[in-house]
C-alpha cells in the first residue's frame, strides 16, 4: 500500500501564517498590509496592559499599546485570530503555578469577553517557558504556545505547546526562506511557513519595506493556504483523527472538517473526504 500524505484545504501542500505580539498601534498598518495581500495571522494580546483611553504617548515613543477601544475596533471580526500573551507580559517561568494560571486564564477570559470569541492559542511572553509553564497552558485550555525559536524550516510541528517559528521578520534569511518555500514543490509532507515578530519593530528599524516585500511576494499563490495559527492547528488535529483500515485502503472521517490527502503511487492522486464520509481506495 502506497503512503498517504496530508494536504491542506483544496489539496494545497503549503500553509502560511503570521504571529505578532503585544497589541500595539503599528498593528493597524501591519493588518492593512496583510489584508491587502490576503495573508492571515494571529495577534497575541496582553489584556491587562491596554493603554488608558485618551492616552497620549511622549514624542518618540515606539512601543505604543492600543487602548481597549482601539483594540476592539481593530481585531474584532477582522478575520485574524486573537490569542493569549499573558495578562501582564511576565516571565511566566519565574512565577508560582497559581500566578501562571492567573496570567493565562485571566488574559484568556478578558479577550474572550472583549472580542466575543473562544481563545485557544498563546505566544509566550519573551518566548520563555519551562515544563511547569507548559503544563499550565494545558490546564488553561490552550492548545498551542509559540516560542521565539527560529527553525528555518517548514516542518509541521509535533509539539504545538512549544511551537517554533520558521523565522522572525528581521532574520537575514527571510527572503531566501520565502523563495525556497515558494519555489520548491513538496512531494512528501506538507509545509508551513510561520513568521513572527512585533509590528513596532518595523517603525523602530524603519523597515516596513521588509514586511511589504514579504507579503507581496507570498500573496496570491494557488498552492498556499493562508490561515491563522488556530486554523492550521485545528486542521492538522482533524486530519490526525482520520481512521484507517489495517491495509490503508479504507478511510473514515469522523470529524466535522473536509479533509484532503494524497495517495502515493505511479501518480499522486488527491482525495477529499467529507465530514462523516468513508472512502475505499
Amino acid at each position: 500500500m502506497s503512503g498517504i500524505i496530508m494536504r491542506f484545504p483544496k489539496g494545497k501542500a503549503k500553509a502560511l501564517t503570521l504571529s505578532y505580539d503585544d497589541g500595539v498601534e503599528q498593528d493597524i498598518r501591519l493588518m492593512e498590509i496583510m489584508d491587502k495581500n490576503g495573508l492571515k495571522g494571529t495577534f497575541n494580546l496582553n489584556s491587562g496592559l491596554f493603554a488608558p483611553e485618551g492616552c497620549v504617548y511622549p514624542e518618540g515613543t515606539i512601543h505604543r499599546r492600543l487602548t481597549k477601544r482601539q483594540a476592539k475596533e481593530l481585531y474584532t471580526d477582522s478575520g485574524h485570530e486573537i490569542a493569549v500573551h499573558g495578562l501582564t507580559h511576565p516571565f511566566l517561568e519565574k512565577l508560582q503555578d497559581n500566578m501562571v494560571m492567573w496570567e493565562l486564564l485571566k488574559d484568556r477570559e478578558n479577550l474572550e469577553n472583549e472580542f466575543h470569541t473562544i481563545v485557544r492559542g498563546m505566544a509566550y511572553p519573551f518566548g520563555t517557558y519551562n515544563n511547569t509553564t507548559v503544563e499550565c497552558l494545558k490546564k488553561a485550555g490552550l492548545v498551542y504556545g509559540r516560542t521565539v525559536i527560529s527553525s528555518h524550516s517548514f516542518t509541521i510541528p509535533e509539539n504545538w505547546l512549544t511551537l517554533p517559528a520558521t523565522c522572525h521578520h528581521d532574520d537575514p534569511e527571510l527572503m531566501n526562506l520565502a523563495k525556497k518555500f515558494v519555489e520548491e514543490t513538496p512531494h512528501q509532507d506538507s509545509r508551513m511557513f510561520y513568521l513572527w515578530g512585533h509590528s513596532y519593530e518595523f517603525e523602530a528599524h524603519d523597515n516596513w519595506n521588509v514586511i511589504e516585500e514579504f507579503a507581496a511576494y507570498m500573496s496570491n499563490r494557488d498552492d498556499i493556504w493562508y490561515a491563522t495559527n488556530i486554523q492550521i492547528y485545528d486542521y492538522v488535529q482533524a486530519y490526525q483523527r482520520l481512521m484507517f483500515s489495517v491495509n490503508g485502503t479504507q478511510i473514515h472521517n469522523p470529524t466535522s472538517t473536509e479533509l484532503y490527502f494524497e495517495k502515493q503511487g505511479d501518480e499522486m492522486d488527491t482525495y477529499c473526504i467529507l465530514p462523516g464520509e468513508s472512502l475505499i481506495l
